[in-house]
């Protein structure tokens, strides 16, 4: 690749857990951030120069803690090279700290910028294997790589991941609802429980098994039931103000069911074509009642995942 080619890597947010897929299932949601890369002259003073627009870009880090720029030396560390000079333009769509997967974007967008830089030396597996050693599990950096709807399964700890794809119901509509409010990962991970009962566990096996045909087929009744979880969203409820009403808010106007995307708080409707109107507007005036600006809107499922083009 010559020193004044430019490209940039488009990447989907994403939504995680989907009710009892906790830490193991994602899907790729038609909202995007974006990443162009240029190298610079070697002879440049400055080696990295990150420029950032859109939605929060102000919080956007633009030094070498940039995650990523961290993304992107740990692909060059991995091939034992070191980094190109290379400017860096982001423009953000997928909003901050609000369970849509800004970091997988950037970790996503960071490995596949550095690795089409090098010449593609590693595979998309490789790539991907990189993404979730970086993220520390792959329920968000896995569909924000291949999009689509993922199931992300490994059988010990730091062992590559089985990835089986979804099959998503085109009758099925996501409604996300992002409240004008952050919440923490780390805060949302601290009011777990450290262990589950038995029933907690057979539960939450038997409504993942539920969801995923429930996706598959687009039965309304089997997603109304396989939406339901008992390993975190009880937890996490109460760090959501004005959950219980959005979420009545949003049966009432006619969706399956509403789930935390991800850590929260931005919350996921699925619904129908039909009813998809309705849901925008009573989840968003339900909110409105707390105090809350919420943004939410119908979308798609992203079905291509993190796109270079030139």
């Amino acid at each position: 690749m010559s020193a004044t080619s430019t490209f940039t890597v488009t990447v989907p947010a994403t939504t995680a857990n989907l009710g009892p897929g906790f830490d193991c299932i994602g899907a790729a949601l038609s909202l995007y951030n974006s990443f162009q890369f240029s190298l610079l002259e070697p002879s440049a003073t400055e080696k990295l120069k990150i420029t950032v627009t859109g939605a929060e870009a102000a919080k956007v880090k633009t030094d070498d803690s940039n995650l990523a720029y961290v993304a992107f030396v740990k692909l060059y560390d991995r091939l034992n090279q070191s980094p190109p000079p290379v400017a860096i333009h982001i423009h953000m769509e997928v909003p901050l700290a609000r369970g849509l997967g800004s970091s997988a974007t950037a970790i996503v967008g960071g490995l596949v910028g550095a690795n089409e830089l090098a010449g593609k030396p590693l595979s998309q597996v490789e790539v991907m294997q990189l993404a979730i050693e970086l993220e520390g599990h792959p329920d968000n950096v896995v569909p924000a790589f291949l999009g689509g709807c993922r199931l992300a399964a490994s059988n010990t700890p730091g062992s590559s991941c089985q990835i089986c794809d979804i099959p998503w119901h085109p009758d099925i509509v996501p409604v996300v609802a992002i409240p004008d409010f952050e919440l923490s990962t780390a805060e949302a991970r601290r009011v777990l429980p450290a262990d589950y009962s038995r029933a907690d566990a057979i539960f939450n096996a038997a409504h993942l098994g539920l969801l995923v045909r429930a996706l598959a087929t687009g039965d309304r009744d089997w997603l109304r039931c396989a939406l339901d979880d008992k390993i975190h969203q009880p937890y996490r409820q109460s760090l959501i103000r004005g959950y219980q009403a959005v979420q009545e808010a949003a049966l009432n106007a006619g969706a399956c069911g509403m789930v935390i995307s991800g850590a929260g708080p931005t919350l996921l409707a699925l619904t129908d074509v039909t009813n998809a109107d309705a849901v925008v507007r009573e989840m968003a005036a339900a909110w409105a009642e707390f105090g809350v600006k919420a943004d939410v809107r119908a979308i798609s499922l992203d079905t291509q995942g993190a796109i270079i083009s030139g």
